[in-house]
């Protein structure tokens, strides 16, 4: 039995569906498969029953899962104390400035708790690089939110928020209980600069071109719908001013808040952070 087999065996376990265990795993279904087959073969164990739904855990499944957790997060403070010893015990993490999210203030507590010795630095970006330097080499993972070009990257979903419209509170149509994007057709947004990630524009601006003034960070987008009464989106559950209004889109994909590193990186505390923050972000 290999770690590797156990920390596949956690992923369809966590996700409770061989397809979405395999996207997360960055593989194909079938090995994903053949590969939980072998470990029921050396468990002489039926672990996940199948199903055209999913997949659920049998009770010796469940009782794999704790101790497979356990063993792969014992693996992970191995591979970290060693990385501590050798003078490597730093990380850099990149952030977009758009809240203080509690999954992040539970992450920062976590991690400290783990990982002790560790110095973490944190490099802030604002809205026009959603990967928080990654692509230019400057952080070693990020905590960010899709979409964006994921070429030469790997990440982990960690949470899907709904998004609403940002408003004036006196905005008309910020009495409703929610909107649908062709209720702001006619409306102006604000926009990202020029070369900003075209995934990553395209989602912000509802799908469609948009004009309006070019924000770069948070507070510039929420000063262009005070002072210009420009709309834009935002994920429901932050804090704004009172003069502002976020109502629900009911036509838009969530926004998905995820850990993301460099392809081929070997640092062993990215995997121990991505660990750590899909248990803060579930929390």
């Amino acid at each position: 039995m290999e770690l590797r087999t156990l920390s596949y065996f956690v992923a369809v376990a966590e996700e409770l569906h061989f397809g979405r265990a395999a996207v997360r795993l960055h593989m194909t279904q079938p090995p994903l498969s053949r590969a939980i087959k072998r470990l029921e073969s050396d468990f002489d164990a039926v672990l996940l029953h199948r199903s055209a739904l999913g997949v659920t855990l049998t009770p010796a499944g469940s009782a794999l899962l704790e101790e497979a957790r356990a063993l792969l997060e014992q693996a992970d403070r191995l591979r970290v104390r060693v990385a501590v010893a050798a003078g490597a015990a730093t990380l850099t993490v990149g952030v977009l400035g758009d809240s203080t999210d509690p999954g992040a203030t539970r992450l920062a507590a976590d991690f400290r708790r783990r990982h002790p010795n560790v110095e973490v630095r944190i490099r802030e970006t604002d809205l026009t690089d959603p990967t928080c330097g990654l692509h230019a080499g400057l952080v070693d993972v990020a905590l960010t939110r899709g979409p964006f070009d994921p070429t030469g990257l790997i990440a982990r979903e960690l949470r899907a928020d709904p998004v609403g419209a940002v408003l004036r509170a006196d905005d008309p149509l910020a009495d409703r209980d929610r909107l649908k994007l062709a209720d702001l057709a006619d409306r102006r947004w604000f926009r990202f600069p020029a070369g900003t990630d075209p995934l990553w524009q395209s989602y912000w601006h509802g799908g469609e071109p948009r004009e309006g003034p070019v924000v770069r960070a948070v507070q510039e987008c929420l000063q262009a719908v005070l002072w210009n009464s420009t709309v834009g989106m935002t994920p429901l559950g932050h804090e704004h001013s009172p003069q502002l209004a976020v109502v629900p889109l009911e036509d838009m994909a969530p926004s998905r808040v995820v850990a993301v590193w460099n392809e081929g990186d070997t640092n062993p505390l990215i995997r121990s952070f991505v660990q750590i923050a899909a248990g803060a972000y579930r929390g």
